[in-house]
C-alpha cells in the first residue's frame, strides 16, 4: 500500500506545471563516466549534496520534454499535460528526436515504470517463448501465480530503486553446425521485462539517429534487406569489397564509452543508473548476446562508424550515382567500392578511416578473417549466410550471384539428421511435424537468392530420409520408390514442399569487365 501511495504521488507530480528554467530549456550537464553523476545523482544510488536537490527530483519525476505542438511551446520543451498511450509516446519521442538531433530527453524513467509499459514488455518476452533464466522461473509459473502481481512487484522495485538484475544464465550453442560455439546470456524473465520496458522508451529516440545502412534488429527491417542492398550495389559496379570481421564484438563493448554515447541523448539520471546496473551485471565490459536491450545498445555503439560511411557516400557522390555503399547487420559489415581505377584512392581512404573509427571504440579487427576482395578477378565473399560472386550470364554479361553458403546447408542437414536420429521409432507424421517448421524458416530466408540448385538438393535429401524412415518402420530395406509416389508423400503426409524462389526484379547486368 505504501508503494502504491508513493507511485500515485509521483504520477500526480508528473501532471504539475513546472517553473524550473532547466526543465523549460531542456539543458543539463554531460554524463560524468568517472563518478557516474548527473544532476547531483550518483550511479550508486545516493544523492550528492547540492543545493538544488529538490528541484532535480521534481524535474526527473515528470514526463519527458516532448509532445505535440498543441500542448507545448515551440522549442521550449514543455511536458505533456494529459496522459498519453505508449504508442503515442513512442511516436512523439521519435518525431522530437528526428527534428532536433541534439535534444537530450529527461523524465523518461516514470514511463519505464508505468504498468502499461511493463505489460507490453512482458508480452514481448512471452511471445519469444524463451527458456527460464538462472532463477528457473518459467512463464507457466508466472501465469499460474498471477501476471499482475508479478509486474506489480517489478514496478515497486523500480519505483523504490531497489531493483537489482540477476546474473544471466550462460548457454552454449553451436555456430553453423561446426565445432565453434556461441555463448548466449539468458536473463531471468523479470530482467527481460525491465530491459524490454527500457527498450520501448529508448528505442524511438535512437532510431531517429541510426543510419540507413544499419539493418540489425531494427523495427520494420529484416535480415534480407541488407542482402538485397549488397546485390544492388554489385549490380551498379561496386565490385571491390572490404569484408571486415570484428573479433568478439559483443564481448568487448566498453561500458564507459557506451554510457557516454547514451548520455548524448538521455538526460535522465535514473534511466542512466538503470542502464549502468544492467551493464555491470554482465561484467566489466561487453553486452550479453541474448539480452533484450543488447541489440539496441550494440547499434548505438557502432552508430559513429555508420555516420562515417554515410559521410563517405555523400562526399564522393556524383549526381545520383554513388561510389561507396555499405550494409551492416549487428557486427556483420561489408563496404563496397566502385571498380573504376580512378577510385583506387577511395578504397584505401575508406579502409583507413574505418580502422580509425573502430580503434576509437576499442573494437578489435580479426585480421585473419578480414580481407579485401575484387569480384572482377574471381573473388567471392560471404554476408549473412549468402556467398556472393560474379557469374557470366547467357547474354555474355557478368551479373552477381548470391546463394546459400555451403556451411549453412551443412548445418541444416546436421540439424535435420539429428531429428531423424532422435525419432527413429516414432510415426512419420510426428517427424514431419517437427521438421516442417525448420524447413519453412530456412527456405523462407534463402529463397530471395539464387537458391534453386540448393533447394533441389535439400528437397531430394529430405524426401529420401522420409522414405527411409517409412521403410524402417516396416522392417524393410530400400527407399520405397515403387510403394509411394512423391505426390503422396507431399500431399498426404504434408511434408513441406514450397521451394519457390521469390526474388525482386533483376537490375541491368554490368558489361564484361576487363581481365576476368
Amino acid at each position: 500500500m505504501l508503494a502504491t501511495a508513493r507511485w500515485q504521488g509521483r504520477i500526480k507530480q508528473l501532471e504539475k506545471p513546472s517553473s524550473s528554467q532547466r526543465e523549460i530549456s531542456g539543458e543539463g550537464p554531460t554524463y560524468n563516466r568517472r563518478h557516474g553523476e548527473k544532476e547531483g545523482r550518483r550511479e550508486g544510488g545516493g544523492w550528492a549534496r547540492k543545493s538544488n536537490e529538490a528541484a532535480v527530483m521534481a524535474v526527473e519525476q515528470r514526463g519527458p520534454a516532448v509532445g505535440n505542438d498543441s500542448n507545448k511551446k515551440e522549442g521550449k520543451g514543455e511536458m505533456i499535460k494529459t496522459p498519453i498511450s505508449l504508442q503515442d509516446l513512442r511516436r512523439s519521442l521519435y518525431v522530437k528526436a528526428k527534428a532536433e538531433p541534439t535534444w537530450r530527453f529527461w523524465g523518461l524513467y516514470v514511463h519505464v515504470c508505468k504498468m502499461e509499459t511493463l505489460q507490453e514488455a512482458y508480452q514481448m518476452a512471452k511471445s519469444n517463448d524463451g527458456a527460464p533464466g538462472i532463477d528457473g522461473v518459467t512463464f507457466e509459473a508466472i501465469e499460474g501465480s498471477g501476471v499482475e502481481s508479478f509486474l506489480k512487484q517489478i514496478q515497486d522495485e523500480l519505483v523504490q530503486h531497489t531493483y537489482q538484475p540477476m546474473r544471466a544464465r550462460k548457454k552454449e550453442i553451436p555456430k553453423d553446425g561446426g565445432t565453434k560455439v556461441r555463448v548466449l546470456s539468458i536473463p531471468a524473465i523479470r530482467d527481460r521485462v525491465v530491459q524490454g520496458a527500457l527498450k520501448l522508451i529508448l528505442e524511438p529516440i535512437f532510431e531517429a539517429d541510426f543510419q540507413s545502412g544499419s539493418y540489425g534488429y531494427r523495427p520494420k527491417r529484416t535480415a534480407q534487406a541488407p542482402v538485397l542492398q549488397v546485390d544492388k550495389a554489385i549490380m551498379q559496379g561496386k565490385t571491390r569489397v572490404i569484408d571486415l570481421d570484428l573479433r568478439a564484438y559483443f564481448d568487448n563493448v566498453q561500458h564507459y564509452l557506451l554510457l557516454e554515447k547514451l548520455a548524448r541523448r538521455i538526460q535522465d539520471a535514473m534511466v542512466m543508473r538503470l542502464l549502468s546496473l544492467i551493464l555491470k551485471s554482465t561484467g566489466k565490459k561487453g553486452v550479453p548476446q541474448g539480452g533484450v536491450i543488447s541489440p539496441l545498445l550494440s547499434n548505438v555503439y557502432l552508430n559513429e562508424v555508420d555516420r562515417m560511411l554515410e559521410k563517405a557516400i555523400a562526399t564522393t557522390r556524383r549526381g545520383k550515382y554513388t561510389h561507396v555503399q555499405y550494409a551492416r547487420f549487428a557486427d556483420d559489415m561489408v563496404i563496397l567500392i566502385d571498380s573504376h581505377p580512378r577510385h583506387d584512392w577511395l578504397m584505401r581512404a575508406v579502409d583507413k578511416r574505418l580502422r580509425e573509427e573502430l580503434a576509437k571504440l576499442r573494437v578489435e579487427i580479426n585480421e585473419d578473417k578480414s580481407r579485401t576482395i575484387d569480384l572482377r578477378t574471381g573473388g567471392a565473399f560471404a554476408f549473412l549466410g549468402f556467398e556472393y560472386r560474379l557469374v557470366l550470364g547467357r547474354n555474355q554479361k557478368w551479373r552477381p550471384q548470391f546463394a546459400p553458403k555451403m556451411k549453412k546447408r551443412t548445418a541444416l542437414f546436421a540439424k535435420l539428421r539429428e531429428v531423424f536420429r532422435q525419432h527413429v521409432s516414432q510415426p512419420v507424421e510426428g517427424v514431419i511435424k517437427i521438421i516442417n517448421p525448420i524447413l519453412r524458416g530456412w527456405v523462407n530466408y534463402f529463397r530471395i537468392g539464387h537458391s534453386d540448385r540448393c533447394f533441389s538438393k535439400i528437397r531430394d535429401w529430405v524426401e529420401m530420409k522420409i522414405r527411409r524412415h517409412l521403410m524402417r518402420s516396416r522392417l524393410r530395406k530400400g527407399k520405397g520408390w515403387k510403394r509411394w509416389s512423391s505426390e503422396w508423400i507431399y500431399r498426404m503426409l504434408g511434408l513441406y514442399n514450397d521451394h519457390r524462389l521469390r526474388r525482386p526484379a533483376l537490375a541491368k547486368a554490368v558489361p564484361v569487365p576487363g581481365g576476368v
